[in-house]
């Protein structure tokens, strides 16, 4: 598998992971004309890819989204919940209905000729979210994004994969002691809003094992945090469950700016 993040952050996500034979784009709150052009620069297109999964119905996630129904057309894959949800909202509902590929729970979807996919529910203040266990030749891929803390469910995916993306939105001390309103504060960090660094470094030091190769911290704060903190953050977990340097390939996902093409 090959991933490469476009955008991570309330500024707009969007995600693309490759198998052998197609790819599968993950949410779509970034412009398709980017997309695009990103594509292009790693000498790839939109015929290579050839599903799309939502992880919930917030605006940074599904802000283009009717775009890409109207001009792709490519199955759009996740929960009925959110399918009901995206068509009464304004950035979906002329065009998700076509599209409409309802995720059936507690089974492997597949969604590609490489692709099967595993939902689980994460707590987040939308209709509903999800993390996905995406499955390809042998190989788990897991990403959970938008969580306002870990389940059990969650950590058991994960302590299986050989990839996780994780968020890790906000430092504590720069949260609290910010000018954000209170009842914003409130929002951010109590249960169903975003994960903070430290909870990050904690489920991190709960999920490792063997198989683990990559974590990629992926959702921060643009006033909350720095992707350095986020960093040194994960970073002090490995080194607490005594993993040697370079084990485990740990990155940081930027808001705005697209990775390389990464090779899992």
């Amino acid at each position: 598998m090959r991933f490469v993040s476009f955008s991570s952050g309330s500024c707009g996500n969007c995600s693309l992971l490759l198998g052998p034979h197609s790819g599968i784009i993950i949410d779509a709150g970034v412009g398709i004309r980017r997309i695009k052009k990103e594509l292009e620069a790693l000498h790839l297109s939109f015929s290579d890819v050839s599903a799309i999964l939502i992880t919930h119905d917030h605006g940074d996630h599904i802000r283009s989204l009717g775009s890409f129904c109207k001009r792709l057309a490519l199955p759009v894959w996740t929960t009925p919940s959110l399918h009901d949800s995206m068509l009464w909202h304004p950035f979906t509902r002329d065009w998700i209905a076509p599209c409409r590929q309802d995720l059936a729970p507690n089974v492997w979807n597949p969604v590609t000729e490489d692709f099967d996919v595993q939902y689980f529910v994460v707590p987040h203040d939308a209709t509903q979210c999800i993390g996905f266990a995406i499955r390809c030749e042998g190989e788990l891929f897991v990403l959970m994004t938008d969580l306002g803390h870990t389940t059990p469910e969650a950590m058991q995916w994960a302590s299986l994969a050989n990839t996780v993306v994780v968020e890790s939105n906000y430092d504590e001390e720069m949260l609290f002691g910010g000018d954000y309103p209170e009842e914003l504060k409130r929002r951010i960090s109590h249960g169903i809003g975003h994960l903070s660094n430290k909870a990050c470094a904690e489920a991190i030091g709960s999920f490792l094992h063997p198989g683990l190769r990559n974590i990629f911290l992926c959702h921060l704060s643009g006033n909350n945090n720095t992707p350095e903190l986020a960093y040194k953050s994960a970073c002090e977990a490995l080194q607490a469950a005594g993993v040697e340097p370079g084990t485990i390939n740990l990155r940081v996902l930027r808001r705005g700016v697209s990775s390389p093409l990464l090779n899992l």
